[in-house]
Formats: structure tokens, sequence, C-alpha cells
């Protein structure tokens, strides 16, 4: 029998593995350029290979919404289960690609079918834990995502060491494994409150939960849940105030250690590992305190989320002033360290924020809309800080972010007042 007041953290320590290997597989190919190159020509190119980079990010950005709102219809565990199963046999079959046509190909499945996952994961958190635990499981969960971003980076050791067909080929068979340990482990958490029991009990959920699904999409359909969404002036805001923190997020992510190289004058070498250890730690500080707080303060006051993701949105706003005007060692580290912190704050209680907006049976579409507006931010951002790179003007354009931060900190604060610690009506 599964012990109730556990399964909840034997979930997200599940899901944990599942976010790490969501991030490592798609970051390490962007270590593995130099190595690659040797035997795939196209490589050598810079715009050859920011195709390569982009294809991944547009179609996971726009599979987003779909995912979600697939999530809210059918059983999250097989879903779950399916996407890591399907983006580890991708990320294996790289390993045995002889041409950049196949590679681009494969980078744009798993696209799709590593975009299946974050609203499925978060949302089956959340319904797992509840207001007294929630920002610190999404919490523990985000810091998935951080150490498998950090990892990403032993794919270039291990293609040294070996190939680069060796490092996809060996991360792909531990997702593929990984898989069958969510079979006999993870379980979906039924709408009355309990998880299902046995893989039999499950398999007939599961059935039941595909025809139930099939008649939601004819009782209330896609359109319907969607003019529902759009028509809350708060889901509106959470959009807003998701995708601002998105621009300094993705482009601290992408450009940190060029700007770290550029301002400090040392090799990228050193820049980049100093700048992502930096960042990944405190970013992994950032989401437990933040998440320990969030829901110690909303037992007390039903803001307490909003305050809590609202102050570390405002550590950001100097760190980013500091990050781009910044010229020593340590302005730079600590702007970076404080910056991690602020938005590991402010990633924790995303969808716990949520969840005191949007009823249970939505979150997941919800959590898909603010994934892909997040996405396309930082695609955006990647390229204005690409143009700024090339006209000496990188450091400028980081400390310009910290006023848009500026507009979703007030926005929020002002929009912002929940009446619920769980929205559950329909």
């Amino acid at each position: 029998m599964i012990q109730n007041k556990k399964y909840p953290w034997i979930v997200v320590a599940l899901l944990w593995v599942v976010a790490l290997l969501n991030y490592m597989d798609r970051q390490m190919l962007s270590t593995m350029k130099p190595s690659m190159q040797i035997d795939i020509q196209e490589l050598q190119s810079a715009t050859n290979f920011g195709y390569l980079m982009a294809i991944f990010l547009w179609i996971y950005g726009f599979m987003s919404p779909i995912s979600g709102m697939i999530a809210d219809r059918l059983n999250r565990k097989w879903l779950i289960v399916g996407s890591l199963f399907v983006w580890s046999t991708i990320t294996f079959a790289m390993g045995f690609a002889q041409t950049f046509d196949q590679l681009y190909w494969l980078r744009a499945l798993m696209g799709i079918s590593e975009a299946l996952y974050i609203p499925a994961g978060l949302s089956l958190i959340a319904d797992y834990h509840s207001s007294k635990t929630r920002s610190l499981a999404v919490g523990i969960h985000m810091t998935g995502l951080y150490m498998g971003q950090a990892l990403g980076g032993f794919g270039a050791t291990i293609a040294a060491e070996f190939s680069w067909q060796n490092a996809f080929i060996s991360f792909g068979l531990i997702g593929v494994v990984y898989s069958v340990v969510l079979i006999l482990f993870l379980r979906e958490k039924k709408a009355g409150g309990a998880a299902t029991e046995t893989l039999a009990g499950e398999a007939a959920a599961s059935t039941a939960h595909l025809n139930s699904a099939a008649k939601s999409f004819n009782r209330e359909s896609l359109f319907k849940g969607l003019a529902t969404l759009f028509s809350n002036i708060s889901f509106w805001v959470i959009l807003f105030y998701f995708a601002v923190p998105s621009l300094p997020g993705w482009g601290v992510k992408n450009w940190l250690p060029t700007l770290f190289s550029e301002n400090l004058g040392i090799e990228m070498s050193q820049a980049g590992p100093l700048s992502t250890i930096t960042i990944a730690a405190s970013s992994f500080l950032g989401v437990i305190f933040g998440g320990i707080l969030s829901d110690k303060w909303v037992q007390k006051n039903i803001r307490g989320r909003v305050y809590t993701s609202a102050i570390g949105l405002a550590m950001t706003i100097p760190a980013l002033l500091l990050i781009g005007l910044g010229s020593s060692m340590i302005h730079l580290v600590g702007a970076v360290f404080f910056f991690g912190f602020g938005y590991g704050m402010f990633d924790a209680n995303n969808m716990p924020i949520l969840c005191q907006f949007i009823s249970s049976k939505h979150r997941a579409t919800a959590y898909g809309l603010m994934n892909m507006t997040g996405v396309f931010a930082g695609a955006f951002i990647t390229n204005v800080l690409g143009k700024s790179s090339d006209a000496g003007s990188l450091g400028k354009d980081f400390a310009m972010m910290a006023i848009v931060v500026v507009a979703a900190l007030v926005l929020q604060l002002t929009v912002l007042r929940p009446k619920h610690n769980d929205f559950i009506e329909a």
C-alpha cells in the first residue's frame, strides 16, 4: 500500500529525475559542437548550428499549450512516461546521426516530446500537494531542471574522452531505463484524492479516463476551455509577469558566459563554468528558500505566495544592473548569485500562484500557455542580445532589462489578489 503522507514526496523525487533528464538531454548538444563538427561538416557554420538550436526552441514553445491541453484531459502518468521514453529514444538515435538533416529532424521531434512533460509534471505535483507544501514541492522539482542544465555540460567531457555519439547513446539509454521505473512507481492522482495502487487498477482507470476525456471533448470544447482562461484578468497578469522575467532569465542562460568573458577579460573556458555554476547554485538555494517561505506565509496571509514571488523578482532588479554594468569579479559573481537566488524564489511560486486563480482541470493548459510565452520571450531576447554583443552593448542591454521587470513587479502586486489557497471550483 502507498503511504499517503509520504507518496506526494515520492512523486516529487521520481519527477525530479525526469526534470533533470529533460534539461540535460536538450542542453548537452550545445556543449558538443567542437566534437560533432569534425564528423558533420555543416556544423562548422554557426548559422547552421543556430538553426539546430532554434528548431527545438520554436517547436517546444508552440507545443507547450497543446501539451497542457492534452495533460488536462489524459492520464498524466502515461503522458510523462511516454514523453520521457520518446525523447530518450530520440537522444539515443542522435548518436547514430550522420548528416545535418538527420540531426535537424531529430531535434525537432525532441521539441515535441519534451514539451509534453512540464505541464503534466507540474500539475501532477500541484494536485498531490496541498497549500502547505506546494511551493516547496515545486521548488524541489525545479532544482532538477537546474541540475540537468549543469550536467548537460558533461556531454562535452564524454565526447572528448570517447565520442559525441557515445554521449548521446549513453544518456538516451538512461532515460529509456528510467521510463520503466516510472511505470512501476508513478501513480496518477485521481479526482477523489487517492492514487491508483496497481498497474492493473491503473490500466482500468486509464481506460475510464480516456473515455471520460473523449466525452469531455464533446461536452467542453478546447475553445471554451481557452475562453475560460483568457476571460480571467488574473491569468493575463500571470502570463505577463511570467514572460517578462523570462527575458533576463533566458538572457542569463544564453549570454552570461559571453558577458563574463567580455567584462572580465577572461577565456570562455573559465567564464563558462564560473557563470553557470554560480547561477545554478544560487537558483537551487532560491527555490528551496522561496518554497519554504511561501508555504509558511500563505497559511497566515492569502497573498503570501504573491509576496514571496515579488521579493524574488525585486532581487533581480539591482542584480541585472550590476550584471550589466559591473566590471570586477566580485561585482559580477555577487550580482549573478543575487539574481539566481531571486529568480529561484520566483520560479518556485509560479505554479502555486496559478493554483490560486485557475481550477485544477485547466492548470496544465494554463501552464502550457505560460511556458510558451516564456520560451518565445527567450527566443526574442536571445536574438536581441546577440545583436547587442556584436554592437558591443551587451552589458548595457542587460541592465536595461531591469526596467521591464519593474513594470511586471508593479502589475503583479497591484492586480494579483487571490481569494483561495487552492482554487478548486469547476
